[in-house]
């Protein structure tokens, strides 16, 4: 074989030339580059090492130079100085110890070498330090890599690979151990309560949460031969209860056709604030109310604008933030709450209880020593939606709750509003089957929803009786049974489908006796008038 020529000076100082400023393109690829040139004979072994180190080093300088020229006036926002100490202070001195080691460190870890070069600048190190750190890491950084070019030199490519990869990691491992660092025990809690949320499905964000349910609903829609049928499930309600339809309406006829079981409720309308205030007044005089009562928007979801009053003050102030027709109802106390899904298809004798939910309205109880917020953000479930409560109770949040005070964190019996859900299926009998199919074969055009009550007894329940229906839903209610924190998303998702499907063939029933679904365009717009009307809505109670 015949050996390879050398270079000519001017060759080789033109491969020089490209390592150096191919240094502040990528320094590890000039570095690899300089190695394989010197492993092949290409370059003479030390011209492409003082190459090499000669172009890490100058990128290093310009980084420090750059940032240490612009650091007097970034470091004097607000936003800086929660990550730079002050000079002369114990906590500046511990943080130059600990840049300096970390620029020397990073030189062996791609991905955090950028950040350590420009923390120097920004710190203001010396720069005979940082020349004498630079330098020496430099220098060996440069000699591992021609070492393992040299013993090594089929691998050069995978090389260049293996520390792209290790640059996302390091990068990645800088970043979360600074913060984890500079924002402390705040940082961690909140990290662990991120972490626990992810955990456990039920927090889950519901545009996450029900991504595969509209997966669910647009295979039945292909099956059925239509994505609007829920919307003439409940030929009764405007879009089948789907979206729009009047809280008031449906109770009005509940009241009409079991009034025994239904909580009282009245609208009160559009108006002037002070007309509505004096309507709301006639409903409460003419039907022996008393506080406390519920107003609630007289369309609305998952609890939206819920609120229990105790006073006609509290009732203008409501007035005067919502605008909407509300609802007026008369507060039952239970003390216990279920919601009870129901179906029938069309042309059925017997109609179907699919699910029950318990719920349960967790409460605080008060040490003489603890703020409200201290108290939650110790419960190991409160903590995870400390948010939706404190919202609740911002101005009492950092006031010390009283030794034994119990305080209820949420009065509405929706789960994002922080009510627990739990499996009631023991609560379920022919007894209640029954009560409920006869309350729900009197509703002219209902078929599927879920009906919110409020009882005293698990026994009376079972027996039918006792209880009082505050509220009913249409097709987009679903069994919430399944947010019990016993069960598996993939048992909670298969529920959901059962559930879908069901609506759906009710809905292609209803289709085949002549009802006419709405077109999809008409639903979405009137969910954007809901949500238009929603800002205004206070915190929910």
């Amino acid at each position: 074989m015949t050996s390879i020529p050398s270079m000519n000076e001017y060759g080789a100082l033109l491969l020089m030339a490209a390592i150096i400023f191919g240094a502040f393109l990528s320094e590890d690829g000039a570095t690899i580059t300089a190695a394989t040139l010197a492993a092949s004979k290409l370059l003479d072994p030390r011209l492409a090492f003082v190459s090499a180190f000669a172009g890490l080093w100058a990128g290093d300088l310009g980084m420090y130079a750059l940032a240490r020229s612009m650091g007097p006036s970034l470091v004097q926002h607000p936003w800086f100085t929660r990550w730079f100490s002050k000079p002369g202070s114990d906590e500046g001195s511990r943080a130059r110890g600990e840049g300096q080691l970390a620029l020397a460190v990073s030189r062996f870890f791609p991905g955090t070498r950028l950040p350590a070069y420009l923390s120097a600048g920004f710190r203001r190190m010396p720069l005979p330090t940082f020349l004498a750190i630079t330098a020496l890491t430099a220098a060996a950084w440069v000699l591992l890599t021609f070492l393992v070019i040299r013993l090594a030199p089929a691998h050069a490519g995978s090389l260049a690979h293996e520390l792209e990869v290790l640059s996302l990691v390091g990068l990645s491992l800088y970043a979360s151990l600074t913060f984890l660092r500079k924002l402390g025990p705040a940082a961690c809690a909140r990290l662990s309560v991120l972490s626990e949320r992810m955990r456990r499905w039920e927090f889950w964000p519901a545009w996450l949460f029900y991504l595969p349910v509209a997966g669910f609903c647009a295979w039945l829609g292909i099956r059925f031969r239509g994505l609007a049928l829920p919307t003439v499930a409940n030929p009764s309600q405007k879009n089948g209860g789907v979206v729009g339809e009047s809280k008031n309406e449906i109770l009005r006829t509940l009241m009409e056709t079991s009034p025994e079981l239904t909580a009282d409720a009245f609208l009160i309308p559009l108006g002037s604030e002070w007309q509505r205030y004096s309507r709301l007044r006639e409903v409460c005089d003419e039907n022996q109310i008393e506080f406390p009562f519920v107003l609630k928007p007289d369309t609305g979801q998952r609890g939206a604008g819920f609120k229990k009053l105790n006073s006609f003050e509290e009732a203008r102030g409501y007035l005067a933030k919502v605008s909407a027709p509300l609802v007026l109802q008369r507060y039952v106390p239970g003390p216990k709450e279920a919601g009870i899904f129901y179906y029938r298809f069309p042309g059925e004798e017997r109609g179907h209880i699919f699910g029950i939910t318990r719920k349960e309205f967790p409460a605080v109880v008060g040490d003489g020593v603890r703020t409200l917020r201290e108290l939650v953000e110790a419960d190991p479930r409160a903590r995870l939606i400390s948010q939706t409560y404190l919202k609740r109770f911002e101005a009492a949040a950092d006031e010390i709750l009283e030794a034994g005070k119990s305080l209820k964190l949420v009065e509405a019996g929706n789960h994002c509003q922080g009510c627990i859900f739990l499996d009631g299926a023991d609560l379920l009998t022919e007894e209640l089957r029954e009560t409920f199919d006869a309350v729900s074969r009197k509703l002219l055009g209902f078929f599927v929803g879920r009906y919110d009550i409020r009882y005293a007894s698990d026994s009376e329940l079972r027996a039918g009786r006792n209880f009082k229906i505050i509220e009913l839903n249409g097709a987009a209610s679903e069994a919430t049974n399944i947010y019990d924190s016993s069960n598996s998303i993939w048992s909670a998702y298969a529920t959901l489908y059962r559930q879908w499907e069901i609506v759906y063939r009710i809905g292609a029933e209803n289709r085949h006796r002549g009802n006419r679904p709405a077109g999809l365009w008409a639903v979405f717009n009137d969910w954007l008038a809901f949500s238009s009307r929603a800002v205004e809505f206070p915190v929910a109670d």
